[in-house]
């Protein structure tokens, strides 16, 4: 009972960041559940893989519920999604599939150096927004969905971190790239959590409650409250400086990451 407190405290956590600062709750829940599965003693080959799996599978409740809310605002274009789906589905079945057959040691490395670039993103100045916006090249669509996806469900994300970025950078404005990206981040979760189950060796050593490798207290807790506080931290945003919050949050990832680098090299 105590341990599913702790996961819904960190649902609860991962919501208000969420909504607060427009982060993905992967780089919040990976970490945390590293430690808190390592805790409960489960095989340390498999805990990253539990991990990863039990972080996607949670994303896609909060993304389906960013969805709802964005589309509500006419701020998801269904064009783009539509183009990159496909490539997102097949690339994150791909990562899935190759992160089954990756140590845990290794896919603890993969997701270091993604945090470290995420904090590094976080710190840099916001680019300017475009005064006109148009379409990404249909060409790149399959290309970047299928890295994006692939990524993705590798490290147990929701592609946020990669999607805006992309989007902005072909002049589709923040506000439909942030909509977009929650969109394109079901596909990624749905898609990455299929693949944690499906792809699931030494199901024998697995702890009790799993499905595949998705570990069902740990998905409960973290995607109910998520999905209940998201909404307290958009609100938020509107009343609390979030740049200053944001290079805050973005100095924790780097604490986070080294600390993470340091545990793999010792």
């Amino acid at each position: 009972m105590t341990i599913w407190f702790i996961y819904c405290v960190l649902g609860a956590v991962v919501g208000i960041l969420a909504g607060l600062l427009g982060v993905g709750g992967g780089v919040i829940i990976v970490p945390s559940l590293a430690g808190l599965f390592a805790y409960q003693q489960f095989s340390p080959d498999q805990i990253q893989h539990l991990v990863v799996g039990t972080s996607l599978a949670s994303i896609l409740f909060t993304s389906v519920s960013s969805m709802k809310a964005h589309h509500e605002r006419a701020s998801v274009d269904w064009g783009i999604v539509r183009r990159m789906a496909p490539a997102i589905v097949v690339g994150a079945l791909i990562g899935s599939w190759v992160a089954s057959h990756m140590s845990t040691r290794f896919l603890q490395g993969v997701f270091v150096v993604f945090l470290f670039s995420v904090a590094a993103q976080m710190l840099m100045k916001e680019s300017v927004q475009p005064a006109q916006t148009s379409k990404p090249r249909p060409v790149m669509m399959p290309v970047l969905g299928g890295v994006i996806g692939g990524l993705s469900s590798m490290v147990g994300i929701g592609g946020g971190s990669m999607v805006v970025p992309f989007l902005s950078w072909c002049n589709v404005a923040m506000r439909t790239a942030i909509g977009t990206s929650s969109a394109i981040g079901i596909f990624i979760a749905f898609s990455g959590t299929v693949g944690s189950i499906v792809f699931t060796t030494g199901t024998e050593t697995l702890p009790k409650f799993s499905i595949g490798y998705v570990y069902l207290p740990a998905l409960a807790g973290i995607a109910i409250f998520s999905m209940l506080t998201a909404p307290v931290g958009a609100k938020l945003a509107h009343s609390l400086p979030v740049p200053i919050l944001k290079r805050g949050f973005a100095v924790l990832l780097f604490i986070i990451s080294t600390k993470m680098l340091f545990n793999l090299i010792r």
